[in-house]
């Protein structure tokens, strides 16, 4: 018997056998299916949630005041407090800074802010921001409807607004908002613009937000004369010049700062690719997991395809019997169950691969809310075929051996 005959035998005694084949491969299947699937799903909303990412500007990083997350003390030892980043010194960057990069400026100026229109008012949760000309583009914001703030109102800081797509359904249920008037923090503003819906997978910030010119945001009095604390974004228009320009940026701003010689930063700079390497770390743990689960479940996988095989051998005794009596060497016995073992991991590899990629996506499509889109990895596919065929030489090898070893006699005598 040659290669093919043999995988055409082991075909057909795998169709003898149809119920128990089924049962057999639905047990590969079930492994394969956990593997990839759970693999899958990673690999899916890391791709979902990266291209978020870049669309906000991977090749930008932010400058802050530092300490601003500080909560008292550490340890018994209480942590500096840094001035804020002033308006002449934001200003100031952004003037050295404009050759090598976009700069866009930005202050917070009141967070959870109730909004009113003529006839309806918003829940306490709305965040106020005044921003500069490049703020939306470097922050990768879109607007539905309506216009940016023109030069003439960023420069005489005139009340005018960009909302977000919530404030416009809550405040302006049945009509356009723009062209409308809302009121907070004691001004009227005007509706001059309205930015999208915000990406479900960066839990929708923008949708509560309220733009409002950087200037008008500085003639707004403040709870105690406080002073607003300026936020930098850098973006650079080469990816490969982001640690250069970081570089220079930090120098800049250590000498606006006058950061003495040998004293830290009294600012920090984050990368917003930051981001990124620490979804590839989580990632990458939860990949491990999943192969864990995956390699424990093909384990039982292989077992009870190799407790099958065996009871296979014993029900065909006879039958390698009058093989071996007709000719059939120990090495093609030994072939043909190895055969038959591998085609019923590949067949149900192939079902638990097909289940694994539309789970995977599932589960990826239900976390990022459809956001990813539908992903194939095409790696998991050939390392699940790999696996398949590797458990079926496995499990099948021992019962393939067994039957090659049978005295032909004493097979021809079995019942």
């Amino acid at each position: 018997m040659n290669l093919l005959e043999n995988i055409l035998e082991g075909l057909r005694a795998i169709q003898s056998n149809l119920l128990r084949t089924v049962l057999t491969g639905l047990i590969i299947s079930i492994g394969i299916m956990s593997l990839v699937g759970i693999l899958t799903a990673v690999d899916g909303m890391k791709q979902s949630l990266t291209q978020t990412f870049a669309n906000l500007g991977a090749n930008s990083f932010d400058i802050r005041r530092k300490g601003m997350n500080n909560r008292g003390s550490q340890g018994g030892r209480v942590e500096k407090v840094y001035p804020n980043i002033s308006y002449e010194q934001a200003m100031q960057y952004k003037s050295q800074m404009q050759d090598e990069a976009r700069v866009s400026l930005s202050a917070y100026v009141s967070g959870a802010t109730v909004v009113k229109s003529e006839t309806e008012k918003t829940n306490p949760n709305i965040n106020i921001v005044g921003a500069d000309e490049n703020y939306m583009l470097n922050n990768n914001l879109n607007l539905a409807k309506g216009r940016d703030f023109s030069t003439f109102e960023q420069e005489q800081g005139t009340n005018v607004a960009i909302i977000g797509n919530e404030l416009a359904t809550t405040l302006f249920k049945n009509k356009d908002a723009l062209g409308e008037y809302i009121s907070f923090l004691g001004r009227r503003f005007k509706i001059v613009g309205q930015m999208e819906k915000a990406g479900s997978s960066m839990g929708g910030s923008s949708d509560r937000r309220i733009l409002i010119p950087l200037e008008t945001g500085r003639q707004i009095p403040r709870t105690g004369n406080a002073q607003l604390n300026y936020d930098i974004k850098t973006a650079i228009y080469r990816a490969d010049e982001l640690n250069y320009v970081m570089g220079e940026a930090t120098g800049t701003m250590r000498n606006i700062r006058q950061d003495g010689l040998g004293q830290e930063d009294s600012f920090e700079i984050r990368r917003s690719d930051s981001l990124v390497q620490s979804l590839d770390e989580i990632s990458g743990y939860l990949k491990i997991g999943g192969g864990v689960i995956g390699f424990i479940t093909l384990l039982g996988a292989s077992v009870g395809l190799m407790n099958i095989m065996m009871v296979s051998v014993n029900e065909r005794t006879r039958e390698i019997g009058v093989r071996k009596a007709l000719g059939a060497t120990s090495f093609q016995i030994r072939q043909q169950f190895l055969i038959e073992a591998i085609v019923i991991c590949v067949l149900g590899g192939l079902a638990g691969i097909l289940l694994g990629i539309l789970m995977g996506n599932g589960i990826s499509s239900l976390i990022t809310q459809g956001g990813g889109g539908f992903f194939v990895p095409w790696l998991w596919v050939f390392v699940g075929l790999t696996i398949c065929v590797l458990v079926g030489v496995i499990s099948g090898y021992y019962p393939a051996y067994k039957a090659s070893k049978l005295d032909p006699i004493e097979s021809l005598r079995y019942e």
